[in-house]
């Protein structure tokens, strides 16, 4: 079959969705040995660095007048907050968890656009969130077996999800490697938040630094081909292919932290995502 703009999107997407589902195995390790807001720091300023070299060899400003424009400081706010909440949920709870929840972001991001941005969406699509929002009630579990802790993940896509927002009304012209080098210096913050709550920072092992590497590698390589994808192809077309994360994280939280997903996990996962797909495929 011709490798269509659509079907690359679709690759660079599901590329970048593996990207982080392997960022977040090895924050999570990392995160056993270390504080977690060190892990953030360290990767984040590794990250910033590596896009600021980047567009400094484009020739790029590395600090534009448009990151101190309304929305973007908007955005920087939403982003650390999405970065946080969600480093804490990935560290305190299950990994498959964590994501499943996350992938009610884009439903979100449409409630979002209809009531802040007045975007028309039709009924159906409405429906569709209502129903991704009940698949996340569904992993939540509220009653007995509920767990105060899978709020931070609720947080967290809040977070990603207003910081998509945000970036809608931002000023137009930013690269992708200035926006990357922003992204990375919110995980900064959000590091330098949190260690400076819990403190206990440490010289970090050989294994400990391997982790850390590898969760700012697949991060950076994540955060490229995402930047990439949203820029090939339909986005209504590309955009489903956020959820092949769930697959990976669902994978990888099995094989490497023994993870066993419940039947209420997947019920939900199954409605968040089949919402999600529908709610992205129609207008």
């Amino acid at each position: 079959m011709p490798l269509t703009d659509n079907r690359r999107g679709a690759l660079y997407m599901t590329a970048s969705m593996a990207g982080f589902a392997v960022e977040d195995v090895f924050v999570k390790a990392a995160a056993q040995g270390l504080p977690l807001g060190q892990v953030l720091l360290t990767i984040g300023l590794v990250g910033m660095l590596i896009f600021m070299g980047m567009a400094a060899r484009q020739g790029e400003p590395l600090l534009p007048p448009a990151f101190l424009s309304r929305p973007m400081l908007i955005r920087c706010g939403f982003e650390i907050t999405g970065r946080l909440f969600y480093g804490l949920s990935i560290t305190l709870t299950a990994l498959s968890t964590t994501s499943a929840i996350l992938q009610a972001t884009p439903l979100v991001v449409v409630a979002g656009a209809a009531l802040v941005f007045g975007e028309k969406v039709s009924l159906q699509r409405w429906l569709a969130v209502l129903v991704g929002f009940l698949g996340v009630l569904v992993i939540l579990r509220p009653g007995a077996d509920f767990s105060a802790l899978s709020l931070l993940a609720v947080v967290g896509l809040l977070g990603f999800a207003g910081r998509d927002l945000a970036t809608r009304a931002a000023p137009k012209g930013l690269s992708n490697r200035q926006l990357g080098a922003l992204g990375f210096a919110m995980l900064t913050a959000a590091g330098v938040i949190l260690l400076a709550t819990t403190g206990g920072a440490k010289v970090p092992t050989g294994v400990e630094m391997a982790n850390l590497a590898g969760g700012t590698v697949f991060g950076v390589l994540g955060y490229h081909a995402l930047t990439y994808a949203m820029r090939t192809g339909e986005v209504s077309a590309v955009t489903p292919f956020r959820y092949t994360r769930l697959i990976f994280a669902m994978v990888l939280a099995m094989a490497l932290f023994g993870e066993r997903p419940d039947l209420a996990t997947w019920i939900g996962a199954a409605l968040v995502v089949g919402s999600g797909i529908y709610a992205l495929t129609r207008k």
